[in-house]
């Protein structure tokens, strides 16, 4: 310790939450991640050690005090539609590009001796990565998501997928056959229509076989200085999905002309766009009227991406919340060890690692969802109900974290002021609540088998517990059935359902008791803090967060 640390010590100051290994520290993530090839875990290890360095800690604030910078005009009046990002930006982008967050569950040679894992090993490098810096993850996440939608035209997928697949991060604007590697962004939602993109109004008039032209706007297009954007625009036979490059080979502008970015909440490193364009050309992938059930390939891989992200986020910020009530003396005791302390600590500590098992549990069934009817009923009905659960919970675990550190949780050089402002994205971004509810009922309406067949794993994952649960999660499936309104109910009830199971599976029994019984057996609560007295919160706690050695 050096004399400044051992001056704030001495001030009742408790050191940062740095240098701590967030992969090693974490015993549910080395749990999930145990049947994983050992150079995986040793990565895994690295990168945990990575992610809560200074020097990484550093660029991640840069990135976000610096945020993007729209240049729409150069000096003599010329259209330039380019955004300058801070350097931290770019080193970002570089390491996790080099650790393939933007292609290795495509990557044949990526994971060579778990392909079988693909989707749960990205999750785990995913899951780390965010509780480092979240905003970066945007381009990241579409440009993997990107390859589901350009599978429905293979001619296109052919030239795309090597830049696609590439590790080499290339920020030049430059073409993208002409650059090294290239990243993909998404336009869906317009003005007028927002999450209703059947309302679009954006154009596509055919010019050649499987090329159109394009003109319209975007009201919401993420990461501008993507290669290319997946888009939505109506063609003479219905909604198309295209691949808009956003320069031309020639190297000359596609007609994407950017109106501003977006000064947004959080996700600041990241830049967000309007965008309108006339003459811009794009690929179309799949049919000429396929374009809802193209893109929606793509948005459900993003979905697991938001679970995770959030379950992430959500984990660094309580690490950081328990990290300091270890080290500060509060009324003649340690912080953490103050019984209204450590059952808050302990009440969050059960929704995150719920949360964990429950997006791993996700990431696992896609991996698993091609040869077995089971686990693609569970990716199919799981995914909108994961992704509502762990996104709307996030924004407030992350307050009350930063309240148990107090007065200095409320200021901007905390990881955790980033993680705050970071958190609403994930839940208002690939679909608000309402719209993942809303895909729960439409599953429900055309597959409630599925449901079924998610049930019989569910029961069986919850022991004892497993009938009475599922024969309230059919009541509130009857119930929606007649009240669509009352689909919020069967989401949140199937979530935590299914993340008390995947505790049980995992032998986690104690935490597992301690959540369903408080979530799906206790009364409604507001606030955190308010668990029972007969579960040890301070076994919770240490479980979970196992003291620094």
């Amino acid at each position: 310790m050096t004399s400044a640390e051992e001056k704030l010590a001495e001030l009742n100051q408790p050191s940062l939450w740095s240098g701590i290994n967030a992969y090693r520290s974490d015993p549910l993530i080395v749990d999930l991640t145990a049947a994983l090839p050992r150079g995986t875990r040793e990565d895994l290890e690295n990168m945990g050690r990575y992610v809560t360095s200074p020097e990484a800690q550093e660029l991640a604030r840069m990135a976000n005090q610096g945020t993007p910078q729209l240049r729409t005009h150069g000096p003599r009046g010329e259209r330039l539609d380019v955004v300058e990002f801070h350097p931290a930006w770019h080193a970002l982008m570089r390491r996790s590009m080099s650790v393939g967050l933007h292609s290795s569950v495509w990557d044949p040679q990526a994971d060579a001796d778990a392909k079988d894992q693909a989707h749960k090993i990205r999750a785990a490098r995913f899951y780390l990565t965010a509780q480092l810096e979240a905003g970066h993850l945007c381009p990241l996440t579409m440009t993997s998501a990107s390859v589901a939608a350009l599978s429905a035209s293979p001619a296109v997928q052919k030239d795309w997928a090597p830049k696609i697949l590439s590790r080499k991060y290339d920020s030049s604007n430059k073409p993208a056959m002409q650059k090294s590697a290239v990243t993909i962004g998404m336009g869906m939602t317009e003005k007028q229509g927002g999450t209703d993109v059947r309302s679009n109004k954006s154009a596509a008039e055919k010019v050649s076989e499987g090329i159109y032209r394009l003109s319209g706007h975007k009201w919401f297009m993420s990461a501008p200085m993507s290669d290319a954007f997946i888009m939505l625009a109506q063609t003479k036979e219905g909604m198309g999905c295209f691949l808009v490059p956003r320069l031309l080979e020639d190297g000359s502008a596609n007609g994407l002309q950017f109106q501003r970015l977006k000064d947004k909440v959080g996700n600041r490193s990241n830049a967000s766009s309007e965008v309108e364009f006339n003459d811009t050309f794009g690929f179309l992938l799949g049919g000429p009227d396929a374009g809802i059930r193209t893109i929606l390939d793509m948005v459900t891989l993003t979905r697991l991406d938001c679970a995770l992200a959030s379950s992430g986020i959500m984990r660094a910020s309580l690490a950081e919340a328990v990290h300091h009530t270890r080290g500060r003396s509060v009324f003649g005791k340690m912080l953490v060890n103050q019984p209204i302390m450590t059952r808050v600590l302990a009440d969050m500590a059960l929704d995150v690692a719920a949360a964990t098992a429950l997006s791993f549990r996700l990431a696992d069934a896609f991996d698993k969802a091609r040869g077995n009817a089971e686990e693609a009923a569970y990716a199919r009905v799981m995914t909108p109900v994961a992704k509502y659960w762990c996104c709307k919970i996030a924004p407030a675990l992350i307050y009350e974290a930063m309240e148990c550190i107090g007065g200095s949780g409320y200021i901007e050089e905390r990881p955790i002021a980033r993680h705050y402002r970071e958190a609403p994205v994930n839940a208002i971004w690939e679909g608000s609540g309402n719209v993942m509810a809303l895909d729960v009922l439409r599953v429900l309406t055309r597959g409630k088998d599925l449901f079924e067949t998610v049930f019989t794993g569910l029961a069986r994952d919850l022991g004892p517990a497993g009938k009475k649960t599922i024969d309230v999660l059919r009541a509130a499936m009857a119930l929606c059935e007649r009240d669509e309104g009352a689909s919020r109910l069967l989401v949140e009830q199937l979530a935590l359902a299914a993340a008390a199971a995947e505790l049980y599976r995992l032998g986690a029994g104690r935490i597992a008791d301690a959540f369903i019984e408080t979530r799906l057996a206790g009364g409604w609560r507001a606030t955190y803090g308010m668990l029972d007295s007969r579960f040890d919160a301070t076994y919770i706690v240490d479980l979970l967060y196992p003291p620094a050695t």
